[in-house]
């Protein structure tokens, strides 16, 4: 008899993270009676800022954001999967994620996880609520600026979300953020993105500074309170019929009024092996497992999760299934941008929304508010 392995993992505590890889490790144990993974749960603020030094001292499995590339290669944290993947499985995975999903983990010649959930800013409505607040979907930033003037827009400006929020708006301007590593980007242009953002922030709650994405999908799903977001990471889960009783619809995000395309900022989650784990191929059949057309078009989406796989993208009954998620923001998604991953990003992404929420609020200038973004830019440093 072959000796039981016990595999164990950390994703963050939401309905789109934790039952899918509860129900995908579930049918593996059924498949091949040797390996049990079982997983916990943290915070979606822990996810994305929370030290991973500890998780790798403590688990096998790390459902992890690609921003943390350079950070866990540098300190020697999580194996190098490149080197483990057949030609065959790099291809696949190469071939059939979608947008930047896959390229997201592979840095500097190294893969840091096995891709296995997409997401990105997108915006989302009530379509009840449209109709009976004499509404129509905004197509420029003006006329979102229009329904948050009336009260029935609203966005996350939890601090990352800020962040992520004003880096797209400096790529829509061609502000050149991240590019030099004495100046975190253009001024002037990022005043204009700053001007921007108080300007849609001006009339929305001031609860917004401590809502993210998922706070404020569960407010607009359970009240009739905001018929529209800008931008948010997308849920699909409420989208779906079976999930809430009031569900979103999301789409493809607006153009600034002069017409420029915003493009958001890639999120979406995979699965990176810990050095402590001392069954690393059980561990890759796992997550590759997961990552698999069959899982993520299956028991992996009709578990709660937003698949990265683009066979589940384009399949009619699931699209169907989750409201026309996947048809509807599919170009948002394929579209968006890449973070940095060098060491030190993740704590400027996380720092770097508190100087913007400042000035949001009429707290400090513009000035003070670059000023602060840029000397934590170069405080954090910034490799070649």
């Amino acid at each position: 008899m072959k000796k039981r392995i016990e595999l164990n993992g950390i994703t963050w505590d939401h309905s789109r993270a934790f039952p899918p890889l509860c129900a995908a490790a579930q049918r593996y144990w059924e498949i091949n009676g040797q390996v049990r993974v079982n997983w916990q749960k943290r915070t979606l603020d822990e996810f994305g800022h929370a030290p991973i030094e500890t998780l790798s001292e403590r688990f096998d499995l790390v459902v992890i954001d690609h921003p943390w590339a350079g950070y866990c290669f540098k300190r020697d944290l999580v194996y190098d999967l490149k080197s483990l993947l057949t030609a065959a499985q790099w291809t696949d995975l190469q071939q059939n994620c979608i947008g930047p999903s896959f390229e997201s983990y592979h840095y500097n010649g190294q893969l840091l996880a096995i891709p296995i959930d997409a997401a990105t800013p997108a915006p989302s409505w009530r379509p009840d609520l449209l109709e009976k607040k004499r509404v129509r979907i905004p197509e420029k930033w003006s006329e979102a600026v229009a329904l948050a003037d009336r009260g029935l827009a609203v966005m996350p400006a939890f601090p990352a979300d800020l962040f992520l929020n004003f880096s797209m708006l400096l790529e829509a301007l061609s502000a050149e953020p991240f590019q030099n590593p004495r100046r975190f980007a253009h001024r002037e242009k990022s005043l204009q993105a700053m001007a921007l953002l108080r300007r849609l922030a001006e009339n929305m709650p001031p609860e917004i500074y401590q809502w993210n994405p998922i706070a404020v999908a569960e407010m607009m799903t359970d009240s009739e309170d905001f018929v529209y977001c800008p931008f948010a990471y997308s849920y699909n889960n409420y989208a779906r019929r079976n999930f809430t009783a009031r569900p979103l619809r999301y789409g493809n995000l607006i153009s600034l009024d002069d017409g420029t395309p915003l493009k958001s900022i890639v999120g979406g989650t995979g699965i990176a092996i810990s050095k402590r784990c001392r069954n690393v191929d059980a561990a890759l059949d796992y997550a590759l497992f997961c990552a698999g057309a069959s899982m993520q078009k299956g028991i992996y989406t009709h578990a709660g999760g937003q698949p990265v796989r683009v066979e589940a993208w384009t399949d009619p009954a699931l699209d169907d299934f989750t409201g026309n998620f996947f048809s509807a923001s599919r170009k948002t998604h394929e579209e968006c941008l890449l973070r940095p991953r060098y060491d030190g990003y993740v704590r400027l992404q996380e720092r770097g929304g508190i100087p913007l929420q400042q000035f949001l609020k009429g707290e400090i200038s513009a000035e003070s508010a670059f000023a602060a973004i840029n000397a934590e830019y170069k405080s954090v440093g910034r490799e070649a």
